[in-house]
């Protein structure tokens, strides 16, 4: 359970910030490129895969 929760918050972070730099016109080559409404589902992606990282590292120290 608790490598499937690194890897899903994992993941979730890492798409949330490909997503932020998308919507920020940072990262070029996309549909998302430019729209700032993809950098905020980036920030709540960004923040779930934090939040899991933090409640499966938790599950490891018990």
């Amino acid at each position: 359970m608790r490598t499937f929760l690194f890897i899903l918050g994992g993941l979730l972070a890492l798409a949330g910030v490909t997503w932020i730099l998308q919507g920020l016109n940072i990262l070029p080559g996309s549909f998302m490129t430019g729209q700032l409404q993809w950098a905020a589902y980036g920030t709540v992606a960004l923040l779930v895969g934090v939040r899991v990282l933090v409640a499966a590292y938790k599950l490891r120290k018990r």
